[in-house]
């Protein structure tokens, strides 16, 4: 099972993950590249510290937004959605082959992810934006998803993911963090519902209906309260569970 986390979600003199930390722990690093959040000198300084680590690089794209984090869905062509995407990714694909390195794989970032689900005119702007870049890269979604089938209908491959912090509905969707519980805030929640999710390949949604949520990566919001100890306490249950934590992607 992979172990990612969204890093390098700062800007400026602004830092909001504790980036060096979490890459100690996670497998696969979304590192943000600029339209939500991160700077250049960011973006180079997370892309190094990934490749010293061994951890897979990927780009977190997202809505053009920083003043709303990415986390405000944005009605925006699809087209131009598209060149979004691509300059997102080639800016971060620089910094990440100065490290030696090269983006492994793409992930929507907030809104955009959450759009991707469920529009598909968005979800194949994506996807055609990483068919132009790169085929070679899978992107990285919910299961069931119209970014899942926007992906196939591009000839790319698809890597389904879980949220160890995130509730879930019963469709298999994340709760809107405008309402409450939408994130755990009990670490012991979130380290059960991962274990969940690697061994059984399901959750329990907030109305008590088990999810089935066949994912190959377990995703940790680096903004989430106590990050570092959370990714290191559900990494550690995984191991002890004898379930391998390891990149679904070369790094």
């Amino acid at each position: 099972m992979d172990l990612n986390a969204d890093l390098g979600e700062g800007f400026g003199i602004w830092r909001l993950t504790e980036d060096e930390q979490l890459l100690d722990v996670v497998t696969s690093a979304n590192v943000a590249c600029g339209f939500h959040a991160g700077d250049p000198a960011t973006m180079h300084r997370v892309c190094q510290l990934a490749a010293e680590r061994g951890v897979a690089i990927g780009a977190q794209v997202g809505y053009r937004d920083l003043a709303g984090f990415g986390r405000r869905r944005i009605d925006v062509a699809p087209d131009e959605l598209e060149a979004d995407v691509m300059y997102q990714l080639g800016a971060l694909d620089a910094f990440a082959r100065a490290a030696g390195a090269r983006v492994r794989y793409v992930k929507p970032h907030g809104a955009l992810y959450n759009t991707a689900a469920d529009d598909p005119a968005q979800a194949r702007a994506v996807a055609a934006a990483v068919a132009a870049v790169d085929a070679s890269l899978p992107l990285l979604g919910l299961p069931g998803s119209a970014l899942a089938a926007a992906a196939a209908e591009a000839g790319l491959s698809f890597v389904a993911e879980g949220f160890a912090d995130r509730a879930y509905t019963s469709t298999g969707r994340l709760v809107p963090r405008t309402q409450p519980g939408a994130v755990h805030a009990d670490p012991a929640v979130a380290v059960a519902q991962a274990v969940s999710i690697a061994r059984d390949q399901r959750v329990t949604a907030v109305d008590g209906t088990p999810v089935g949520v066949p994912a190959a990566s377990v995703c940790v919001h680096g903004d989430t309260p106590g990050a570092v100890l959370l990714a290191r306490r559900i990494r550690r249950t995984l191991e002890d569970a004898g379930i391998a934590v390891a990149a679904f992607a070369a790094p």
